[in-house]
């Protein structure tokens, strides 16, 4: 054959041509009659971080090759080990990439101090990245993995699965079409933490578990004493592993209001809350960001609530209808009307109910998608398009999240915030928290 005819699968999955790609790939319709699948059509996918959301993720994309497995700790990956026998198994992410030379994809569902620096090693080496929410620990590192994605021209995924949904674009059909009117105020609450948050750091010093690599579980942050406190799940609430319950689930909650009012950087944020410690999140928060007028869209003021605060009762609503919908929730404020909507966009609803029956609503506009949050990056994978929730929307999104976090350190003060250059114009002392340090041997 002629070698210059020839063009590797890695060439194809990572943006060669079309016409290149014909003389690798057999196409679908070629083997639909016999139900087979073309071998060189499955991603070969490696999961790190698969004992907690990591699996379900994993699990999702079983129709593709699982190559490779990684996870600090195995017991409490074991499971998904069983699942898929034939996978290489991994500790360490970093030996992973270095002697793994298969892997096309990598869902990053580490605790969320870990997601940029694996998830940048991976794009550096060419590989697409599915990353869980929220993206990444800091303002800096969603950033960096956002210009990093355009650079390396790798398919990107957050983890934010409500963005599949037709809620998110029911919201954004409705809001733009003008139901509620104008848009000046938005309220979202959650009922977490369901985790402990408020507390100090654990003074005990058990044994770590025999298949627990603590070292490697702590990766880039300061090193400390390994305790149950921290792994599994409850890291979510100390700030050196996680983004409290603003960071857990905003990037769930906020989407929908994100994408129908076409939010970028906020101009300012403030916090107050029950009390804060240098080790963990507070119990219950109240976080308001302001936004400035985009396209024709006004200036909004967004409220979040946590740890069971929650806003007043918007008017209109009825004395029997309760003001939760969901564990989480969103009203849009709008000059014409009050639209509410569950956690991920889901079934949104307008107040009072009575004006869904009078309200004319436009039809669909937006395309659906019809495959799982985790399939929608695989196709985009193959067919070397765009996932819903890549980077240049899910970078700037994150940005806004983390950065609110930064407001839970400086109680009572407005911070006034310049997102373009990533930095509070009036607290120096606050932009300490725009970045971190990394622990030698991880670096972004």
């Amino acid at each position: 054959m002629n070698q210059r005819g020839k063009v590797s699968r890695r060439a194809f999955l990572t943006g060669g041509s079309a016409a290149a790609a014909a003389f690798t790939f057999v196409p679908r319709h070629v083997l639909a009659a016999s139900g087979s699948q073309a071998p060189s059509d499955k991603l070969n996918i490696a999961g790190v971080g698969v004992g907690g959301m990591g699996k379900s993720n994993v699990n999702e994309c079983a129709s593709e090759n699982i190559t490779a497995l990684c996870d600090v700790d195995w017991d409490y990956a074991r499971e998904i080990y069983q699942t898929f026998p034939k996978a290489k198994r991994w500790k360490d992410y970093r030996k992973m990439f270095e002697e793994q030379k298969n892997i096309d994809a990598v869902i990053v569902a580490t605790p969320d101090h870990s997601h940029a620096v694996i998830a940048m090693e991976a794009m550096r080496r060419g590989k697409h990245v599915y990353v869980q929410k929220p993206m990444t620990h800091t303002v800096f590192e969603a950033r960096k993995l956002t210009e990093a994605a355009r650079q390396y021209k790798v398919v990107t995924q957050m983890g934010n699965q409500g963005h599949s949904g037709d809620g998110v674009r029911k919201i954004c059909e409705w809001i733009w079409a003008g139901i509620i009117g104008e848009v000046r105020e938005v309220h979202a609450w959650t009922n977490r933490p369901v985790w402990p948050q408020g507390i100090d750091r654990p003074t005990d010093k058990p044994a770590v578990p025999p298949d627990l690599d603590w070292n490697l579980w702590i990766g880039p942050a300061p090193m400390r004493p390994y305790n149950p406190a921290y792994h599994p799940f409850k890291w979510r609430g100390w700030w050196d592993f996680g983004c409290g319950a603003l960071g857990d689930m905003a990037c769930h909650v906020l989407d929908p209001v994100f994408a129908a009012l076409k939010l970028k950087y906020p101009t300012s944020v403030e916090a107050c809350a029950t009390p804060v410690n240098e080790e963990t999140f507070p119990a219950g928060s109240i976080v308001r960001f302001e936004f400035p007028a985009r396209e024709s869209m006004p200036a909004v003021k967004l409220n979040w609530y946590d740890g069971g605060l929650k806003p007043d009762r918007p008017a209109g609503l009825e004395e029997n209808r309760p003001l939760d919908q969901a564990a989480s929730n969103v009203l849009f404020i709008g000059s014409k009307g009050v639209l509410r909507c569950g956690e991920y966009g889901d079934d949104p609803q307008l107040i009072p109910y009575s004006r869904m029956r009078e309200v004319k609503f436009p039809e669909p506009s937006l395309p659906r998608i019809k495959t799982s949050h985790e399939m929608n990056w695989v196709q985009a994978c193959k067919t070397g398009g765009q996932a819903t929730s890549h980077f240049d929307y899910a970078g700037p999104f994150t940005e806004a999240v983390v950065m609110g976090n930064l407001a839970l350190r400086r109680l009572g003060k407005k911070l006034l915030w310049d997102g373009d250059n990533m930095k509070f114009t009036n607290d120096e002392e606050a932009n300490q928290f725009v970045t971190k340090p990394y622990r030698q041997g991880w670096s972004l």
